[in-house]
């Protein structure tokens, strides 16, 4: 089994070298990093040049989700990821996905939980999550971290890519979608990476746009699957987010003992 790790990479330099130095630490596992840069003028070139077992590039894109679907393409792997430049693997992680799939051959994306770290690496909390059962990554929003979750390479295969006009909630449309095309979530209940929280994370830049395409991407949802169009209210969505939301945290403690 061979895993693709794809790493969408614009002006983070500082934070590249435990992006790849953590894929570099699997052991045991057959794996592939792909740095997809977006024209970095920072010291990303630098950083990248030090690793010669990266495969890179550094062009000009249009956005994360570009950048992304550029390393998707480019991939050799049994399984996919996106593993963002300012986050990291934990140690293991990829021995622990390989064992979940060989014990559970007929899911399509697998899913775990991850450690919320500050810049410099000091853990704030961990992140407890849930199997994903439709209704509440619609109402509640994207709670499956992006990247602590692998794609089995079917779905690339036949054509699932990431939608390019998201610029935010690119990873909520794109679990909806292929909950829609029938896809299989497993989840994995252990921390497969560090997600570093900082004053640039893409969703704490752009909260305006993240909130619109928020609410584009569940109209778009419900419609195709043929939902009561008053559903779509965006009243009706803030009291359906408030019912799921404490849906998720009995989930939570039914799994985890804990709500965090």
């Amino acid at each position: 089994m061979k895993f693709s790790i794809i790493t969408p990479s614009f002006n983070q330099g500082r934070f590249l070298p435990d992006c790849v130095e953590s894929v570099l630490s699997q052991s045991g596992i057959e794996v592939e990093h792909i740095v997809t840069d977006a024209a970095s003028t920072d010291e990303t070139l630098e950083v990248l040049a030090r690793y010669p077992l990266l495969k890179w590039t550094s062009e000009p894109d249009a956005g994360m989700s570009d950048g992304i679907n550029k390393g998707v393409l480019r991939a050799t792997g049994d399984w996919l990821m996106w593993l963002n430049c300012d986050d990291f693997l934990l140690p293991g992680a990829l021995e622990s996905v390989a064992r979940f799939i060989h014990a559970n051959p007929d899911v399509d994306i697998v899913h775990g939980d991850c450690v919320f770290v500050r810049e410099d690496k000091s853990v704030i909390r961990r992140k407890y999550d849930h199997p994903v059962d439709e209704a509440t990554l619609l109402f509640v929003g994207c709670f499956i971290p992006s990247t602590s979750t692998f794609f089995k390479r079917r779905i690339i295969d036949e054509g699932n890519l990431l939608d390019t006009s998201y610029k935010v909630c690119m990873d909520w449309e794109y679990y909806l979608r292929l909950i829609r095309r029938g896809f299989r979530f497993g989840y994995l209940p252990e921390a497969l990476a560090g997600f570093r929280w900082h004053g640039t994370n893409t969703s704490l830049v752009h909260l305006k746009r993240g909130d619109d395409e928020a609410l584009t991407l569940q109209r778009q949802h419900m419609a195709e699957r043929h939902m009561n169009p008053l559903l779509a209210n965006a009243w009706v969505l803030r009291i359906l987010r408030r019912f799921f939301q404490v849906r998720r945290i009995v989930q939570r403690i039914a799994i985890h003992g804990r709500v965090r």
